[in-house]
């Protein structure tokens, strides 16, 4: 499948919807917990067992942008999204099949491996071809579409719970509200499928398609720079402490605040985590936008500089004022959300557009590690707190010095990135050029079909 390259007067501000239709689908990961209460009561899962299918969907989407990064590259987005599609409906399909005959095992493979896999693939498919529509805003464009992963569980929250409500929470009808995702999901990454457009190379005076400007780098090559694992320390540290707080959320404002006059309800428990998924949201196109301004490592030093002041605040203070529990909160989840939009633009900076959307797959391995070490540091330490008869703000104490710690090694990491090393340069001549030369080919082959 050739990607389809945009006929001429195409407007490049038709790609970020392309991309947000796939975005705002596979974000539905963030809403899984919606689901776990009726599976537990359903198919008598414990907590741990119920929340299985996100984390090895988290931990394949990893793996799956780090091996297919490269195929994305090569292949186009027209072909990622609709692998993404395949694999991410699929999994629902699966997941609606598990349900129906009270086979557990299925739903872990169906969501978990096999939506997994649509998750990795359709969260990089427009990486690199928004990079190269927006040159000039590259933090702004990647930040459009990567909002749309975190604000989709804003939409699938409700709309799973409605569902539910209405189809029931035994396992038929768990497996009609998977089924309805996953055809549902189908139509609308089709849209994106159907509305993407790579743009048009740019040609020299002899109407040959130019080299790329500027530094590149291979996929190949930028693993072997200090610069790509100094970024990934930076992003798997960012993403850690973000994390610890979001996947804990409703427990932990119920637990800093049930020993005061004041306590929290479980609505406005609820509330809150409403409030920092929308702080995500907002963070990965705030954010990231004013990266475009400021710079990526000046925004990045404010991401784990100040995030690291934020779980200051709250381990020391936190207790005593739940609007500052609450505003560092939602500052912290402002800056998880903007370290994964402002990442493409960094790797851009650092390695250029050449194999950009291979190299942001290999980086996001950084994110499979912060999935499952940011719950289990605060989860753990928690159980362990308790344990000991410890409770309220006490059982998080030692968590957030973690949390502070992970993000000073963060900090330090971004500081030590320097421009990559002309040796890792690939010459402009070749490697470009023939890229350049293969777009131009492609060019030719859809000029047709696109117009």
């Amino acid at each position: 499948m050739s990607p389809p390259v945009a006929p001429p007067g195409w407007s490049r501000w038709l790609v970020p919807p392309a991309a947000l239709s796939v975005h705002l689908s596979i974000g539905q990961a963030y809403a899984w917990s919606v689901f776990k209460p009726p599976l537990e009561s359903a198919l008598g899962l414990s907590g741990t067992q119920s929340a299985l299918p996100f984390q090895l969907g988290i931990v394949m989407l990893g793996l799956s942008a780090a091996f297919g990064g490269t195929l994305v590259e090569r292949h186009g987005p027209r072909w990622a999204m609709t692998v993404a599609l395949v694999c991410f409906s699929s999994g629902f399909l699966l997941s609606a099949l598990g349900a129906a005959v009270e086979q557990y095992w299925l739903i872990v493979l169906g969501y978990g491996f096999v939506g997994g896999i649509g998750l990795g693939i359709g969260y990089i498919s427009p990486v690199s071809t928004l990079i190269k529509w927006f040159p000039d805003r590259p933090g702004m464009a990647t930040g459009i579409a990567i909002m749309g992963f975190g604000g989709g569980a804003l939409i699938a929250s409700p709309w799973s719970a409605q569902m539910l409500k209405s189809f029931g929470t035994d396992n038929s009808g768990i497996a009609l509200a998977f089924l309805v995702h996953g055809l549902t999901y189908a139509v609308f990454m089709l849209l994106g499928v159907l509305l993407v457009r790579v743009p048009r190379p740019r040609e020299r005076a002899d109407g040959r398609p130019a080299p790329l400007e500027g530094v590149q780098v291979s996929a190949r090559a930028a693993m072997r720079t200090p610069q790509f694992w100094l970024l990934w320390i930076v992003l798997c540290m960012n993403v850690t402490a973000g994390i610890g707080i979001l996947e804990k959320a409703a427990p932990m404002i119920r637990d800093f605040f049930a020993d005061t006059s004041t306590p929290v309800s479980t609505t406005a428990a609820a509330g809150f985590v409403a409030l920092l998924s929308a702080a995500n949201m907002a963070g990965r196109i705030g954010w990231s936008s004013t990266s475009d301004l400021i710079g990526r490592k000046n925004i990045y030093r404010v991401y784990l500089g100040v995030g690291a002041l934020m779980y200051a605040l709250i381990a020391l203070f936190g207790d005593s004022s739940k609007p500052l529990f609450v505003l560092c909160a939602l500052v912290v989840l402002s800056f998880y959300g903007g370290g994964f939009s402002t990442a493409p633009a960094y790797l851009k900076d650092l390695f250029g557009t050449y194999q950009v959307g291979a190299i942001h797959g290999r980086l996001l391995t950084a994110w499979s590690l912060a999935g499952v070490l940011g719950p289990l540091i605060v989860n753990w330490i928690a159980d362990h707190q308790e344990e000991a008869g410890r409770h309220g703000s006490a059982l998080y104490g030692t968590s957030f010095l973690i949390m502070i710690g992970l993000l000073v090694v963060g900090f330090a990491a971004n500081e030590l990135i320097r421009p990559v090393h002309a040796r890792h340069h690939e010459p402009a001549t070749t490697v470009p050029a023939q890229h350049a030369q293969k777009e131009g080919n492609d060019v030719s082959r859809q000029q047709p079909e696109s117009a």
